[in-house]
């Protein structure tokens, strides 16, 4: 099974990838989803993240504050190492989970569809990195009619992340999710099944 690394700064339009992989017969594994699920109710990611970043991430019902979390993790690049370090290797674990579930299944192809896996050992799971990119100020405006938060909140988790050129470096196949590219995308994923 071919395993492929989905990954691009906040904003840039992953999902709308991720969809198309999908419906190419990619094994989808969301990264988003993982990490939101070794942070619910009464699971050991939470106290570790509660030691690093204050208790008080934690509401009186044991579940987390995410958006309190996410202004003290965001705030700047070393809480998001920090937020990181905790966090990736239980994520890891999880992927290859997932790996050998789509291998068992039959998958030909699987792709991890992650925002900060090439700061992780997760890439190392990856064949090939897809790296999706788009101009900051869509970015900006895709966030703000995703997430429903502010301008300044925005601003923050996006210059939290690495800059472009990061991102591009790494890539071995780069997807430019604006327009007039968008055209172009169901082209490049078609290949990565030939």
């Amino acid at each position: 099974m071919k395993i492929y690394g989905l990954t691009g700064k906040t904003g840039a339009g992953k999902s709308t990838v991720a969809e198309k992989l999908s419906a190419l017969g990619f094994y989808v594994i969301d990264g988003d989803k993982i990490a939101r699920s070794i942070t619910e109710k009464g699971k050991p990611a939470i106290s570790l993240l509660a030691n690093e970043f204050g208790c008080d991430i934690i509401e009186s019902d044991g579940s987390l504050n995410r958006k309190l979390l996410a202004s003290r993790a965001f705030k700047d690049k070393e809480s998001t190492a920090k937020l990181n370090g905790i966090t990736h290797p239980i994520i890891k674990a999880e992927f290859e989970a997932e790996i050998i579930k789509a291998e068992n299944n039959g998958y030909a192809y699987a792709v991890i569809d992650a925002a900060a896996l090439l700061e992780s050992s997760c890439k190392d799971l990856c064949e090939k990195i897809i790296v999706v990119t788009a101009p900051e100020e869509i970015r900006l405006e895709r966030i703000l009619q995703r997430d429903s938060i502010t301008k300044e909140q925005a601003l923050t988790r996006m210059n939290a992340q690495f800059p472009d050129e990061y991102y591009n470096e790494k890539a071995d196949i780069l997807i430019r999710n604006y327009p007039p590219f968008e055209k172009d995308i169901d082209l490049t994923l078609k290949e990565l099944t030939e």
